[in-house]
């Protein structure tokens, strides 16, 4: 709900960057949370760490938005007012909106399918990479270093990112960041586990996941009238967290079925395969107009 209510806040023009600014502020935390977490667990107990942390944090966000977030409702409602060709006034039914952006909307299901994909290569990076170095010798700190520069690049790089795709458009930006996510794995690959090219390689795959991770939900916020960008920006998160489950599986089977080096390969390529979806699939940049979902009648993008 904070990404959608950002994009219910700053309007068309900023989108990209109040998203690259959400995203890196979540990462950030995420880095921040280890970073702490693993210190004070080597001082005190792990579970008190954990459960006193957890509560912590916990309560914390809780008295912030109770006393300071408002509600984004008449932000919605004002920028629908002042939609073009007007459009439905109420948000789509959820089976409208699934289907849409699933399967039916082409550029909708095409952000839908990279989201995966991009989250199915994420699930490799935390899950088989860190199995793959230890195999070829990498110490734990090596592992870590190299576990560490993945989030720190794409965090850091995606408040550049985000702007950036508000002047230049989402679509190109989520193909490339699709297709070097894919060369950056593809080398991996085929490095033999060398730490020092393990580290190049996450810096690569660092930016290529800066480049679409918030780009997309942009690019989905772009596509859909004001009242139908939650349920839709909601089915596209199902389909996005979905790539872990799937990334796990699928790493899982290749790497005990041939080996890890070739479990990072089929990554790759299916990565390569999900860029070149959006090339095809997604419009270019848009000159205004956007789909009513739900609705029988769309306009093109």
């Amino acid at each position: 709900m904070t990404v959608v209510m950002k994009i219910d806040l700053v309007g068309p023009k900023r989108r990209g960057f109040a998203l690259g600014l959400n995203e890196a502020a979540g990462y950030g935390g995420v880095a921040l949370a280890a970073a702490l977490s693993g210190w004070l667990a080597s001082e005190f107990a792990a579970r008190d760490v954990l459960v006193a942390a957890g509560a912590v944090i916990s309560v914390c966000a809780l008295v912030v938005s109770v006393l300071f977030v408002r509600d984004t409702a008449a932000h919605v409602a004002l920028e629908q007012s002042r939609h073009e060709r007007g459009g439905d006034t109420k948000p789509p039914q959820m089976r409208h909106a699934f289907a849409d952006a699933s399967y039916r909307v082409p550029a909708l299901r095409a952000c839908s399918q990279a989201g995966l994909v991009n989250n199915l290569n994420d699930a490799l990076a935390w899950g088989i990479v860190p199995l793959f170095l230890a195999v070829n010798g990498a110490s734990v700190a090596q592992v870590g270093l190299v576990a560490g520069v993945y989030p720190a690049v794409w965090g850091i790089g995606q408040v550049a990112t985000g702007h950036w795709s508000d002047r230049v458009g989402r679509k190109p930006l989520i193909v490339a960041g699709m297709l070097v996510q894919a060369v950056a794995l593809g080398l991996l690959a085929a490095s033999g586990g060398a730490v020092l090219m393990a580290t190049l390689c996450a810096v690569l795959l660092g930016v290529g996941t800066a480049l679409v991770y918030p780009t997309l939900i942009a690019a989905i916020s772009d596509t859909v009238s004001p009242v139908a960008r939650a349920p839709v920006v909601g089915v596209y998160r199902f389909w996005r967290d979905s790539g872990y489950v799937v990334g796990g599986l699928v790493a899982g089977v290749v790497a005990d079925v041939v080996d890890y080096a070739a479990a990072i390969a089929v990554v790759a390529g299916l990565t390569a395969l999900s860029g070149l979806w959006v090339a095809y699939d997604v419009p270019g940049r848009r000159t205004g107009g956007r789909i009513a979902v739900g609705r029988e009648h769309r306009q093109s993008a």
